[in-house]
Protein backbone atom coordinates (compact mmCIF):
# COMPACT_ATOMS: atom_id res chain seq x y z
CA UNK A 1 0.00 0.00 0.00
CA UNK A 2 0.82 3.57 -0.63
CA UNK A 3 -0.33 6.42 1.09
CA UNK A 4 -0.42 10.05 -0.73
CA UNK A 5 -0.10 12.90 1.93
CA UNK A 6 -2.99 15.26 1.52
CA UNK A 7 -1.18 17.97 4.01
CA UNK A 8 -0.99 19.31 7.24
CA UNK A 9 -5.09 20.00 8.64
CA UNK A 10 -4.85 21.61 11.89
CA UNK A 11 -1.80 23.13 14.39
CA UNK A 12 -3.14 25.18 17.42
CA UNK A 13 -1.47 28.22 17.91
CA UNK A 14 -2.33 29.36 21.26
CA UNK A 15 -6.28 29.52 20.20
CA UNK A 16 -7.63 29.34 24.05
CA UNK A 17 -6.10 29.09 27.47
CA UNK A 18 -6.75 25.10 27.44
CA UNK A 19 -5.74 25.08 23.83
CA UNK A 20 -2.24 26.69 23.59
CA UNK A 21 -0.37 23.65 21.46
CA UNK A 22 -0.54 20.09 20.51
CA UNK A 23 -3.44 18.61 18.47
CA UNK A 24 -2.32 15.01 19.06
CA UNK A 25 -4.13 11.25 18.30
CA UNK A 26 -6.92 12.81 15.85
CA UNK A 27 -9.52 10.35 15.34
CA UNK A 28 -12.43 10.63 12.20
CA UNK A 29 -16.25 10.71 13.67
CA UNK A 30 -18.82 11.20 10.07
CA UNK A 31 -21.16 13.74 10.12
CA UNK A 32 -22.81 12.88 7.12
CA UNK A 33 -22.50 13.72 3.56
CA UNK A 34 -18.42 14.45 3.20
CA UNK A 35 -18.43 16.16 6.65
CA UNK A 36 -16.92 14.89 9.46
CA UNK A 37 -15.69 15.92 12.85
CA UNK A 38 -12.54 15.08 14.23
CA UNK A 39 -11.29 14.52 17.72
CA UNK A 40 -8.04 15.31 19.55
CA UNK A 41 -5.72 15.72 22.26
CA UNK A 42 -4.45 19.29 22.66
CA UNK A 43 -2.46 20.84 25.98
CA UNK A 44 -2.66 23.56 27.88
CA UNK A 45 -0.10 26.26 29.35
CA UNK A 46 0.32 23.15 32.22
CA UNK A 47 0.84 20.53 29.93
CA UNK A 48 -1.93 19.17 31.16
CA UNK A 49 -3.97 17.47 27.92
CA UNK A 50 -7.71 18.23 26.88
CA UNK A 51 -9.86 16.76 24.12
CA UNK A 52 -11.64 18.87 22.29
CA UNK A 53 -12.89 18.56 18.31
CA UNK A 54 -13.53 20.37 14.99
CA UNK A 55 -15.24 19.58 11.90
CA UNK A 56 -14.30 19.79 8.39
CA UNK A 57 -14.98 18.59 4.95
CA UNK A 58 -13.18 15.94 3.66
CA UNK A 59 -12.97 17.50 0.15
CA UNK A 60 -11.22 21.14 1.32
CA UNK A 61 -9.52 19.57 4.90
CA UNK A 62 -7.43 22.64 5.55
CA UNK A 63 -10.82 24.97 5.89
CA UNK A 64 -12.36 24.59 9.30
CA UNK A 65 -15.82 24.64 9.72
CA UNK A 66 -15.75 24.59 13.14
CA UNK A 67 -13.63 24.49 16.44
CA UNK A 68 -14.59 23.64 19.82
CA UNK A 69 -14.31 27.01 22.34
CA UNK A 70 -14.61 24.45 25.37
CA UNK A 71 -12.71 21.20 26.17
CA UNK A 72 -15.10 18.56 25.59
CA UNK A 73 -12.94 16.75 28.18
CA UNK A 74 -10.63 18.02 30.83
CA UNK A 75 -8.06 16.68 33.78
CA UNK A 76 -9.99 14.99 36.44
CA UNK A 77 -10.40 16.34 40.00
CA UNK A 78 -7.01 16.49 41.92
CA UNK A 79 -6.34 12.89 43.28
CA UNK A 80 -7.82 10.98 40.25
CA UNK A 81 -6.34 9.20 37.85
CA UNK A 82 -6.65 11.73 35.48
CA UNK A 83 -5.73 15.01 36.90
CA UNK A 84 -3.14 15.64 35.02
CA UNK A 85 -4.89 15.21 31.41
CA UNK A 86 -7.50 13.12 29.68
CA UNK A 87 -5.66 11.92 25.86
CA UNK A 88 -8.09 10.27 23.30
CA UNK A 89 -8.05 7.14 22.31
CA UNK A 90 -11.18 6.47 20.24
CA UNK A 91 -14.80 7.35 19.87
CA UNK A 92 -17.86 4.99 19.24
CA UNK A 93 -21.22 5.40 18.42
CA UNK A 94 -23.49 3.34 20.13
CA UNK A 95 -27.36 4.00 19.33
CA UNK A 96 -26.52 8.00 18.99
CA UNK A 97 -24.67 7.66 22.64
CA UNK A 98 -21.03 8.72 21.82
CA UNK A 99 -17.91 6.13 24.19
CA UNK A 100 -15.25 7.97 24.33
CA UNK A 101 -12.64 5.42 25.53
CA UNK A 102 -9.09 7.76 26.47
CA UNK A 103 -6.05 7.44 28.63
CA UNK A 104 -6.04 9.12 31.75
CA UNK A 105 -2.35 10.68 33.38
CA UNK A 106 -0.72 11.44 36.55
CA UNK A 107 2.78 12.62 37.18
CA UNK A 108 4.66 10.06 39.17
CA UNK A 109 7.76 10.46 41.61
CA UNK A 110 9.64 7.08 41.10
CA UNK A 111 8.16 6.84 37.47
CA UNK A 112 7.60 9.68 34.79
CA UNK A 113 4.03 9.05 34.68
CA UNK A 114 0.79 6.67 36.05
CA UNK A 115 -1.44 5.75 33.24
CA UNK A 116 -4.96 4.40 33.26
CA UNK A 117 -7.88 3.80 30.86
CA UNK A 118 -11.17 6.26 31.37
CA UNK A 119 -14.72 6.34 29.43
CA UNK A 120 -17.00 9.22 29.22
CA UNK A 121 -20.12 9.65 27.63
CA UNK A 122 -22.49 11.80 25.21
CA UNK A 123 -25.76 11.35 25.44
CA UNK A 124 -28.08 13.19 22.52
CA UNK A 125 -28.34 16.52 22.80
CA UNK A 126 -25.54 17.20 25.14
CA UNK A 127 -22.73 19.16 24.35
CA UNK A 128 -19.67 17.67 26.66
CA UNK A 129 -18.55 14.48 27.75
CA UNK A 130 -19.32 13.11 31.19
CA UNK A 131 -17.07 10.78 32.91
CA UNK A 132 -18.95 7.21 33.74
CA UNK A 133 -16.38 7.13 36.84
CA UNK A 134 -13.89 8.94 38.29
CA UNK A 135 -12.10 5.73 38.82
CA UNK A 136 -10.49 4.23 35.48
CA UNK A 137 -12.51 1.52 33.79
CA UNK A 138 -9.13 -0.26 33.37
CA UNK A 139 -6.24 0.57 36.19
CA UNK A 140 -3.13 -1.34 36.37
CA UNK A 141 -3.61 -4.95 37.55
CA UNK A 142 -1.82 -8.58 37.70
CA UNK A 143 -1.28 -8.67 34.53
CA UNK A 144 -0.36 -4.57 33.82
CA UNK A 145 1.39 -3.88 36.95
CA UNK A 146 3.32 -0.98 35.50
CA UNK A 147 1.39 1.67 33.39
CA UNK A 148 -1.08 1.17 30.61
CA UNK A 149 -1.99 3.87 27.34
CA UNK A 150 -4.52 4.49 24.81
CA UNK A 151 -7.31 2.11 24.09
CA UNK A 152 -8.68 1.37 20.23
CA UNK A 153 -12.32 0.20 21.08
CA UNK A 154 -14.19 -2.24 18.42
CA UNK A 155 -17.82 -3.49 19.26
CA UNK A 156 -19.30 -7.06 17.86
CA UNK A 157 -22.25 -8.32 18.24
CA UNK A 158 -22.33 -9.00 21.98
CA UNK A 159 -18.42 -8.36 22.31
CA UNK A 160 -16.44 -5.44 23.30
CA UNK A 161 -12.84 -5.74 22.10
CA UNK A 162 -10.52 -3.44 23.11
CA UNK A 163 -5.98 -3.09 22.13
CA UNK A 164 -4.57 -0.83 24.45
CA UNK A 165 -0.69 -0.56 25.42
CA UNK A 166 0.77 -2.01 28.48
CA UNK A 167 4.34 -1.70 30.54
CA UNK A 168 6.15 -4.70 30.61
CA UNK A 169 8.65 -2.53 32.96
CA UNK A 170 10.03 0.36 34.62
CA UNK A 171 13.51 1.85 34.79
CA UNK A 172 16.47 4.64 35.44
CA UNK A 173 15.47 5.42 31.67
CA UNK A 174 12.58 5.54 29.48
CA UNK A 175 13.79 3.23 27.12
CA UNK A 176 13.03 0.49 29.83
CA UNK A 177 9.43 0.93 29.56
CA UNK A 178 9.03 -2.00 26.94
CA UNK A 179 5.60 -0.96 25.99
CA UNK A 180 3.59 -3.64 23.77
CA UNK A 181 -0.02 -3.88 22.54
CA UNK A 182 -2.32 -5.78 24.43
CA UNK A 183 -5.69 -7.36 24.22
CA UNK A 184 -9.06 -7.01 26.24
CA UNK A 185 -12.90 -7.48 26.23
CA UNK A 186 -16.02 -7.08 27.91
CA UNK A 187 -19.36 -8.09 27.43
CA UNK A 188 -21.06 -4.42 28.15
CA UNK A 189 -18.09 -1.59 26.89
CA UNK A 190 -17.85 -0.87 30.96
CA UNK A 191 -16.11 -3.67 32.70
CA UNK A 192 -13.05 -4.92 30.92
CA UNK A 193 -11.26 -8.22 31.30
CA UNK A 194 -7.41 -8.24 30.17
CA UNK A 195 -6.58 -11.19 28.70
CA UNK A 196 -2.25 -10.31 29.12
CA UNK A 197 -2.43 -11.45 25.84
CA UNK A 198 0.44 -9.08 23.44
CA UNK A 199 -0.77 -8.61 20.10
CA UNK A 200 1.97 -6.42 19.29
CA UNK A 201 5.48 -7.02 20.65
CA UNK A 202 8.75 -5.29 20.58
CA UNK A 203 10.99 -6.05 17.21
CA UNK A 204 14.90 -6.13 18.61
CA UNK A 205 17.37 -4.08 18.04
CA UNK A 206 16.53 -1.18 20.06
CA UNK A 207 12.77 -0.59 19.60
CA UNK A 208 11.13 -0.14 23.13
CA UNK A 209 7.92 0.91 22.24
CA UNK A 210 4.51 0.36 20.24
CA UNK A 211 1.03 2.12 21.06
CA UNK A 212 -1.56 4.28 19.88
CA UNK A 213 -3.45 1.34 17.97
CA UNK A 214 -6.14 1.87 15.45
CA UNK A 215 -8.16 -1.19 14.26
CA UNK A 216 -10.47 -2.10 11.08
CA UNK A 217 -12.29 -4.76 10.18
CA UNK A 218 -12.06 -5.64 6.86
CA UNK A 219 -13.54 -8.80 5.03
CA UNK A 220 -10.70 -10.30 4.59
CA UNK A 221 -8.65 -9.70 7.91
CA UNK A 222 -8.39 -7.46 10.63
CA UNK A 223 -5.90 -4.39 10.32
CA UNK A 224 -3.60 -2.54 12.91
CA UNK A 225 -1.83 0.34 12.54
CA UNK A 226 0.32 1.70 15.13
CA UNK A 227 3.06 3.85 16.37
CA UNK A 228 6.71 1.97 17.11
CA UNK A 229 9.43 3.55 18.67
CA UNK A 230 13.50 3.31 18.59
CA UNK A 231 15.27 6.43 17.88
CA UNK A 232 11.92 7.89 16.96
CA UNK A 233 8.33 6.84 16.29
CA UNK A 234 7.17 6.16 13.29
CA UNK A 235 3.77 4.55 11.65
CA UNK A 236 3.63 0.37 11.88
CA UNK A 237 0.72 -1.96 10.35
CA UNK A 238 -0.06 -5.61 10.76
CA UNK A 239 -2.39 -7.94 10.11
CA UNK A 240 -4.61 -10.68 11.70
CA UNK A 241 -7.32 -13.23 10.67
CA UNK A 242 -9.44 -12.99 14.19
CA UNK A 243 -7.77 -9.94 15.60
CA UNK A 244 -5.99 -12.05 18.57
CA UNK A 245 -2.73 -13.24 16.07
CA UNK A 246 -1.43 -10.32 14.57
CA UNK A 247 1.51 -10.60 12.12
CA UNK A 248 3.35 -7.17 11.93
CA UNK A 249 4.17 -5.64 8.51
CA UNK A 250 5.70 -2.67 8.96
CA UNK A 251 7.55 -2.64 5.69
CA UNK A 252 4.21 -2.80 4.05
CA UNK A 253 3.07 0.59 5.64
CA UNK A 254 3.16 3.22 2.79
CA UNK A 255 3.82 5.96 4.33
CA UNK A 256 7.02 7.34 6.32
CA UNK A 257 8.29 11.41 7.43
CA UNK A 258 8.81 14.18 5.07
CA UNK A 259 12.23 15.37 4.49
CA UNK A 260 11.36 18.59 6.18
CA UNK A 261 8.56 20.44 7.43
CA UNK A 262 6.03 19.55 10.30
CA UNK A 263 5.92 15.95 9.76
CA UNK A 264 9.78 15.33 9.60
CA UNK A 265 11.70 13.44 12.22
CA UNK A 266 9.00 11.59 13.60
CA UNK A 267 5.45 10.42 12.57
CA UNK A 268 2.62 8.48 14.35
CA UNK A 269 -0.66 8.19 15.86
CA UNK A 270 -2.19 7.34 12.94
CA UNK A 271 -6.54 6.85 12.45
CA UNK A 272 -7.67 5.45 9.70
CA UNK A 273 -11.10 5.67 8.28
CA UNK A 274 -13.23 4.78 4.94
CA UNK A 275 -15.50 7.44 3.24
CA UNK A 276 -16.56 7.39 -0.08
CA UNK A 277 -14.79 4.00 -1.27
CA UNK A 278 -11.78 5.47 -0.30
CA UNK A 279 -9.49 5.29 2.73
CA UNK A 280 -8.38 7.79 4.55
CA UNK A 281 -5.69 8.38 7.76
CA UNK A 282 -5.23 11.25 10.32
CA UNK A 283 -1.61 11.08 11.98
CA UNK A 284 0.81 13.01 14.01
CA UNK A 285 4.26 14.19 13.19
CA UNK A 286 7.20 15.84 14.94
CA UNK A 287 6.82 16.42 18.90
CA UNK A 288 3.82 14.25 19.60
CA UNK A 289 1.55 16.43 17.69
CA UNK A 290 2.55 19.44 19.17
CA UNK A 291 2.88 20.11 14.95
CA UNK A 292 -0.71 19.30 14.79
CA UNK A 293 -2.06 16.59 12.83
CA UNK A 294 -2.04 15.87 9.00
CA UNK A 295 -4.34 13.97 6.59
CA UNK A 296 -3.78 11.42 3.74
CA UNK A 297 -5.32 9.20 0.97
CA UNK A 298 -4.78 5.73 0.03
CA UNK A 299 -3.38 5.66 -3.59
CA UNK A 300 -5.47 2.71 -5.35
CA UNK A 301 -3.47 -0.28 -6.57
Amino acid sequence: MRWKKLGQVFCPQDNFPWMKSHAANPVAESLGGDLFRIYFTCRDGQNRSHIASLDLDINDPRKLLRLDDEPLLGPGKLGTFDDSGAALGCVLDIGGTKFLYYLGWNLGVTVPWRNSIGLAVLPPGEKRFMRVSEAPILDRNALDPFSLSYPWVLREGGRWRMWYGSNLSWGVDQRDMDHVIKYAESADGFAWTPTGRISIGLEPPGEYAVAKPCVLRDRDCYRMWYAHRGPAYRIGYAESPDGLDWRRKDENVGIDVAEEGWDSGMIEYASVFDHGGQRYMLYNGARYGATGFGLAMLEQP
